[in-house]
């Protein structure tokens, strides 16, 4: 069929013009135009002008009528600017060369399994009901800036799913009063919405299954009033939120502030100052190979942890310093940090009693969680880092019968404990292992667990009679473990008298835990020999019992007994032989005491085998414990 040189006669002027100009690719300012007119224009596709190439400009004018394009293929590129239409643009799959909708009104749009060769823009546009854009494919750029999506109730604002788009696709500044829905997106290169604003009781950012090639934009005044899903979305470069303000409806999945589950980000999380989240931030089972920023953020979730990042993977570091505030708890539990986690000057109110929480955490580098505030249990139980771990100046607040600070079998070259303030609950360091321990007798706090937990060393000033006090603050009672492990310690670095005084001590608490047999027994050890560890107290008992003994019968000599010959009385021998079990001096075999010295005989007799024993019993333990 040969294309008209003219266009029908039944056309109205501005049909007419715009046919005049489509052939001229100029752009045509019309007042009205039929939806029948346009579409026979695209269908038809008069042929160009000698010179000219065909296009449809087309600007200001109202579209009467329903414009139905599906399934058509326009080979000429479409852009209309500040364009009205009467009823929803019709472009179901439908095939064209680019398309542009720039400051246009519409009533809804439906370009389900529609493609473009090239770009396809919805720029300054409102719609007041759904953009469809399911299985659309772009050919290169697809833009949505400053529009404005208003849906219908129960309908979706933007329908994405499964939007393939070969370049990058930005909705900067866009406002939709309803849900954005982007699941199984392709995006090739970068995906941004910002400054955009999802708002409305049907806000949300629905987005699984996402694939992004480059990186996902929700920053610079986004804002969004709903949950954000991005299950197991994989974005090629980094996730910004910065001067983001994100709300979510609860904990539940889809339903969190940002959900960011089972997702891969190569690049970063990139937060920082500016950002505002009230819900949940879900980050669990996700990996993120760069670094995770939340410096300055607030956090703010009252029914729920505000961030749970569960078997969280980083690459890099994560840090929320600087002014960071989160308001219910952090739950890191399972998490590997290949960097540090850094949380200086951080100020954390827990839920339900808990301000972070990080059990078999795992960390790179170092925990640094100086100058902090928690009001609430600070949770490291089971945790690897191959650095050091400091509180440095923080002040950790929890229920006087509760725990302030759990390092229950947490391993790490070093641990500072040099708080501000001494906690308020229980500090628990049962069978953690430490290269140095750092702390300051001043903050210990009231009740302390120190059973299982071995050390290298204990820089400081603090003195070995304060280190005791340091031991007796365990809620369970007498533990003997942590006063061997202080006694090894002064050993290694020679400090032989503090040890002993440690292990002296170990030994009157355990005769207080003893029955009353057992407890008689061990004052005595104490009294005679101080378990062994202060063996001068025999030295000088037995001198007392000796000047005793020779004091008296060298005055009193013992009657002979026996046939004789008798050796020559030596009142101090005798006193010797009377005292040494197992011994013979060649005295009292030969003399014995009468009347009422013969109890005196017998008190050195008694003295000495009691003496032994005592002495026998605590050579024992020292050599065993050597």
């Amino acid at each position: 069929m040969t294309p008209s040189l003219s266009p029908p006669d039944h056309w109205t002027a501005d049909e007419r013009h715009m046919w005049w100009q489509y052939r001229r690719g100029e752009w045509c300012d019309a007042t009205a135009v039929g939806a029948a007119a346009l579409r026979s224009l695209l269908l038809t596709a008069p042929a160009p002008e000698a010179g000219q190439t065909a296009r449809l400009h087309l600007r200001g004018a109202r579209i009467t009528g329903e414009l139905d394009l599906a399934d058509v293929g326009i080979s000429v590129p479409v852009r209309l600017r500040q364009c009205t239409f009467d009823s929803a643009l019709d472009l179901r799959g439908a095939r064209l060369d680019a398309l542009e909708l720039v400051g246009c009104d519409l009533p809804g749009l439906a370009a389900t399994g529609a493609a473009t060769v090239r770009e396809a823009k919805f720029v300054d546009c409102r719609v007041t009901g759904t953009l469809d854009l399911r299985s659309f494919t772009v050919g290169a750029w697809l833009s949505l800036d400053g529009s404005r999506l208003e849906a219908l109730p129960g309908r979706p604002a933007l329908d994405a799913q499964s939007l393939s788009v070969e370049q990058g696709m930005s909705a900067g500044g866009l406002h939709c009063g309803g849900a954005v829905d982007l699941g199984s997106a392709n995006i090739q290169e970068y995906l941004g919405f910002r400054a955009a604003q999802l708002v409305g009781p049907e806000a949300r950012l629905r987005a699984p299954e996402l694939v992004v090639g480059g990186s996902l934009h929700l920053d610079r005044g986004f804002v969004n009033e709903g949950p954000i899903n991005l299950y197991r979305a994989s974005i090629g470069g980094s996730v910004h939120i910065e001067e983001a303000t994100l709300t979510g409806r609860g904990t539940g999945r889809g339903q969190t502030a940002l959900g960011l589950v089972c997702a891969t980000v190569d690049g970063n999380l990139q937060g920082g100052e500016g950002v505002r989240v009230t819900g949940c931030m879900d980050l669990r089972d996700t990996q993120i190979r760069g670094t995770v920023n939340l410096d300055g953020a607030r956090l703010t979730h009252h029914d729920g942890p505000a961030i749970r990042a569960f078997r969280i993977q980083v690459g890099g570091d994560l840090h929320a310093r600087r002014g960071f505030v989160a308001v219910g708890a952090l739950e890191f539990s399972g998490a590997r940090i290949g960097g540090s986690l850094l949380l200086e000057g951080a100020e954390l109110t827990g839920h339900d009693g808990i301000a972070l929480r990080a059990r078999n955490l795992v960390v790179g580098a170092r925990i640094v969680c100086q100058d902090i505030t928690a009001r609430g249990t600070v949770w490291l139980s089971s945790a690897a880092v191959a650095s050091r771990i400091s509180f440095a100046g923080a002040e950790i607040s929890a229920p006087v019968d509760g725990d302030a600070l759990i390092l229950r079998r947490v391993t790490a070259p070093e641990l500072s404990l040099l708080l501000r303030e001494a906690p308020t609950g229980c500090v628990d360091l049962s069978f953690a292992t430490f290269g140095v321990l750092r702390d300051d007798g001043s903050t210990w706090p009231r009740t302390l667990v120190l059973d299982g937990l071995q050390y290298d060393a204990l820089p400081g000033r603090v003195s070995s009679d304060d280190r005791l006090s340091w031991l007796t603050r365990d809620p369970a009672g007498f533990i003997p473990q942590p006063y061997e492990q202080l006694a090894v310690h002064y050993q290694r670095i020679g400090r032989d008298a503090d040890a002993r005084t440690v292990l002296l001590a170990k030994h009157r608490r355990l005769r207080a835990t003893r029955p009353a047999p057992q407890r008689l027994w061990g004052l005595l050890q104490d009294l005679v020999i101080g378990y062994g560890y202060l063996p001068r107290r025999a030295v000088w008992l037995l001198l007392l019992l000796l000047a005793l003994g020779a004091g008296v019968f060298s005055t009193h000599h013992p009657e002979p007994v026996g046939d004789g010959p008798y050796p020559a009385f030596n009142a101090p021998l005798y006193t010797l032989d009377l005292l040494i079990p197992l011994t013979d001096l060649g005295q009292d075999r030969f003399y014995a005491a009468d009347g009422p010295y013969q109890w005196l005989a017998f008190l050195l007799i008694c003295a000495g085998w009691l003496l032994a024993t005592v002495a026998a019993t605590s050579a024992n333990r020292v050599l065993r414990r050597n």
